[in-house]
């Protein structure tokens, strides 16, 4: 898309969501009516929650997104399948966004643009809500998105950047280095690395993520 470095991550590192105020008997009846805790393909009907995550935990650290509203629109309106959000209550605590890239190594354009029918996801974010942080979160939605894209027909393999103190999050994840990446984000300089979807299926750890 760990430690104290990884809650200074802007990958890992989301915003506190303000939730409506709600009546004890609305909270009850909301108890009935969602479930506790569901994962599912985000929509663009979820973007705002997603760019309000991104830009909080984002701007703080590096000045910019990585993806602006009218991406998260485009990517969840053109590959729904390659994203992977955690709901809890209805409230998004997690999410992950990917698109599809036809390349060996990932370049400056597969920040914006989505390939159909290519044997390659690009993992644009991942990022989780900080009042759920340190419960394992991040490498279980990682564990689940990686689970979904080995349902999805043609899927080879899986990439994405990030900082080198993020590498030991991804390597535990079963991603290995494919060296420094050619991609700049705010004069940052990042990893690229690769998992491959035809390997044996990664253990679920507690990262405190």
């Amino acid at each position: 898309m760990a430690q104290q470095q990884v809650n200074n991550s802007p990958f890992l590192k989301p915003f506190f969501l303000k939730l409506p105020m709600c009546s004890p008997s609305h909270i009850r009846q909301r108890r009935h009516t969602l479930p506790a805790s569901e994962f599912r393909n985000l929509t663009p009907q979820d973007a705002i929650s997603v760019f309000e995550i991104e830009r909080e935990a984002f701007v703080s650290v590096s000045g910019e997104c990585p993806l602006t509203l009218e991406e998260v629109l485009h990517f969840l309106g053109q590959c729904p399948e390659l994203s992977l959000g955690w709901f809890e209550e209805g409230q998004l605590v997690a999410f992950i966004i990917g698109s599809g890239w036809d390349k060996e190594r990932l370049s400056q354009d597969a920040m914006t643009t989505h390939v159909p029918e290519s044997r390659t996801v690009h993992i644009h974010v991942l990022s989780v809500h900080r009042h759920c942080r340190q419960q394992g979160k991040g490498s279980v939605l990682l564990w689940r998105y990686l689970q979904n894209l080995r349902c999805l027909p043609g899927l080879r393999r899986a990439l994405l950047i990030c900082e080198e103190f993020l590498v030991p999050f991804y390597r535990k994840a079963g991603f290995k280095e494919k060296g420094p990446s050619a991609i700049t984000v705010a004069q940052m300089s990042f990893t690229e690395m690769e998992y491959l979807l035809g390997g044996a299926v990664f253990e679920r750890r507690n990262s405190g993520c």
